[in-house]
């Protein structure tokens, strides 16, 4: 590694740190770039934000820049943090004073003052985002390293520049990050600052849970999160942050009979899924498909281990779960209950008999989510037996065909009911009321289990039949 990466840049990012250069020096300020910037600039990664860290006004030297920008970006002043950030083409740059910072034990808000390069430096994260580059013009490109950054970045080494209790206690979400990079980058969290988050995993409760969901996120969204949950579990933060997967580790024994790590069961089904979908709220479905499998796990001496009705205890669960994890509480959820709710079906579906009726129920209860449903069921298969797994994805092939031709020809997924709740008030001339839903009930089900055909001859001529049982007449004008 030397200091020449930094001209391994295209001529618009080029352009930028020249202009924020000649900015610094008609202030009269010495001006660096910073964090993440450099640090995927020197592993090889796209980068689209840079931090510019001034020994002066930052909020001052990014107006200045913005005035030589065409069109002219505006200026997003962030007073109570000292910080300032503009927007030029795809990049995202983010001005700050030189600054040191202290913080109480029992608060997130530091106490700020200005300070040197180093100061800044030290109060960042971890040394390969205290690494800054000089843009000034006696020395423009120079590497300052002071807590050898680079070194770590080579060694794919996280570490803190200053004691890892402290920088975790200044900002807990830290120990989040730590872990999040260990898993994008596949690094490894130097030893102390590793038993660091252990000492100070309690300080999480301060943070925002917007803040850690999407740390959290970040740790989903690599393509194996595994590697990042277990961390989260090792070093005893997931107690604070998802207590409820945390009940998931562990194998009980009885009479010599056990159940399989229910823990790393959902990270493997994670993991398998994630090489089959960027869809975060799939993955989201992956970490809660078998949630609530501490709360219906029961012992029996003939069937052994069971987990009875934890596909409808777990999508029972998920609204709380996103309530206390600040996700939405919109479609997004339903989805994620959609799939907990519905992940046993299609495994039953490969070790009976099919039947049509079945077959339209799923594809009824599906609806468009039907190939998310699927993709999790086989993402569900974790045994170590390969002959085993081959077996259950030839079954899945076997049910997807099925459920396909049963669909082309029923038309059953995204279905509509033939007849109306408005045409059959119409029809008897009466108002709301429970002779509605019962005739929409019967037609449906009938629909379902293949005893008319859907189409709406056949479900007026049941609709008769029925309301005729119930006293209705059809209204004659």
């Amino acid at each position: 590694m030397n200091q020449s990466l930094i001209f391994n840049l295209d001529p618009s990012e080029k352009k930028i740190l020249s202009i924020i250069s000649e900015c610094g020096k008609e202030m009269g300020v010495k001006v660096f770039a910073i964090g993440g910037y450099i640090r995927d600039k020197i592993i090889g990664r796209s980068s689209k934000d840079i931090d510019i860290v001034c020994l002066g006004d930052g909020i001052q030297l990014a107006e200045l820049v913005a005035s030589r920008f065409i069109p002219r970006p505006s200026v997003n002043v962030y007073s109570r943090f000292g910080t300032a950030m503009i927007k030029h083409k795809e990049m995202e740059i983010e001005f700050v004073g030189a600054r040191k910072e202290s913080y109480r034990m029992d608060s997130r808000k530091p106490l700020v003052a200005s300070g040197t390069l180093e100061d800044d430096q030290l109060r960042r994260d971890f040394t390969m985002n205290a690494i800054s580059i000089s843009l000034n013009e006696e020395n423009f490109g120079e590497i300052i390293d002071p807590f050898d950054g680079m070194k770590d970045i080579e060694n794919k080494i996280i570490r803190t520049p200053a004691n890892p209790e402290q920088t975790f206690s200044d900002d807990p979400l830290r120990m989040m990050r730590a872990i999040r990079f260990a898993n994008q980058l596949s690094y490894k969290i130097e030893e102390s600052t590793y038993q660091g988050i252990i000492q100070s995993k309690s300080r999480i409760k301060i943070v925002s849970k917007e803040r850690i969901t999407a740390e959290l996120e970040k740790i989903m969204q690599c393509s194996k999160p595994s590697i990042g949950f277990d961390l989260l579990f090792k070093t005893g933060l997931l107690e604070y942050i998802l207590p409820e997967m945390v009940l998931l580790h562990g194998v009980e024994y009885q009479n010599g009979r056990g159940h399989k790590d229910n823990f790393y069961h959902t990270l493997q089904v994670l993991d398998n899924l994630c090489q089959k979908t960027d869809n975060i709220w799939c993955r989201w479905s992956a970490v809660f498909h078998d949630i609530a499998k501490p709360q219906t796990k029961r012992y029996d001496p003939e069937a052994g281990w069971t987990f009875h009705g934890h596909d409808a205890v777990g999508a029972n669960m998920v609204p709380r779960i996103f309530k206390n994890l600040r996700l939405p509480l919109d479609h997004k959820m339903k989805y994620v209950q959609k799939l907990v709710r519905l992940h046993l079906r299609p495994i039953a579906l490969t070790q009976e008999i099919i039947t049509d009726s079945a077959l339209r129920r799923l594809l009824f209860e599906a609806g468009e989510d039907l190939e998310d449903l699927l993709m999790l069921c086989e993402a569900d298969i974790t045994s170590k037996n390969q002959d085993k797994v081959n077996r259950f994805l030839n079954n899945y092939a076997t049910v997807r065909e099925k459920l396909y031709e049963l669909e082309e020809r029923d038309r059953i997924r995204n279905w509509q009911p033939p007849v109306t709740g408005e045409d059959i008030m119409k029809i008897f001339g009466i108002g709301p009321g429970k002779e509605i839903g019962i005739l929409k009930n019967c037609i449906r089900e009938a629909i379902l289990e293949g005893n008319i055909p859907n189409d709406r001859d056949a479900a007026l001529k049941l609709m008769f039949a029925k309301a005729e049982e119930l006293g209705l007449k059809k209204q004659t004008i």
